[in-house]
């Protein structure tokens, strides 16, 4: 297990071992997600947002941008 120490400024040194895997590097930003209470990932937020392209499969219908105004319309009516 790779162990890192919490300075007085609430900061970590990153282990070598662990920036290499995760392919991070001087000015990357990291992404800390909460996957369980009291329990989290770490990960990289270096990948392009066009890396979720397929993410979610293909949608069951296709919606226009008009459709999707009314919609907006009618919900913020309500």
């Amino acid at each position: 297990m790779t162990t890192a120490t919490l300075s007085s400024k609430g900061q970590i040194t990153i282990p070598v071992d662990v920036r290499n895997e995760l392919q991070v590097h001087t000015g990357d930003r990291v992404e800390f997600v909460q996957i369980a209470p009291g329990r989290y990932e770490f990960m990289a937020a270096t990948s392009e947002v066009t890396a979720l392209k397929g993410m979610f499969g293909k949608p069951n219908a296709t919606v226009s941008i008009e459709q999707m105004n009314e919609a907006i319309a009618r919900r913020a009516a309500q």
